[in-house]
């Protein structure tokens, strides 16, 4: 069951290879391994996709891309998870993160009022910007420790309750 649902909701991985930012790894897509899908492949590109999903740069996809083919696990699902955080969903996950940077740290939660300019991203660095970076690995960790397992768990379940029923017939 998870496997068939995951597999339905990944991309097709003849489009991801034919991504402009993804050639620079050139032959490297062509491992097999990359595009199979089995509890440890999913599990791992779980906590590649999660992970990067909450770090705060451009390019997550490649970041996504570059960990998830030494580690052999699922390019698709690494990639296809990164964009958890997306333009709708990008403020209140990084705000999250920011709070709890700002938990973690100690420190008091500073006002602010995002502004699309240099000027204001400069000084926000100074201000805010410890407690937003410590918060996204701190999120970013969490998450990707919560992912591994949870799909860990949830690839069990599914493999036990299919044995079960083949076995009331």
């Amino acid at each position: 069951m998870a496997k068939k649902t995951i597999q339905r909701l990944m991309p097709d991985h003849s489009k991801i290879k034919e991504q402009k930012a993804l050639k620079i790894f050139g032959s490297l897509l062509h491992d097999a391994n990359l595009w199979h899908l089995n509890r440890r492949s999913a599990r791992g590109a779980f906590a590649v996709g999660l992970f990067f999903a909450f770090i705060p740069v451009p390019f997550q996809m490649v970041l996504a891309a570059a960990l998830a083919i030494p580690l052999r696990v699922n390019l698709p699902l690494s990639i296809a998870l990164v964009w958890l955080t997306n333009p709708l969903t990008m403020p209140p996950i990084f705000y999250g993160a920011y709070l709890v940077g700002v938990a973690v740290l100690g420190h008091e939660q500073q006002p602010f009022q995002f502004e699309a300019s240099w000027q204001w991203l400069t000084e926000s660095i100074s201000t805010i910007g410890p407690a937003f970076i410590v918060g996204c690995l701190v999120c970013a960790t969490v998450s990707s420790i919560v992912g591994y397992f949870g799909i860990d768990y949830l690839w069990r379940r599914s493999v036990n309750k299919a044995w079960a029923e083949r076995s009331k017939k």
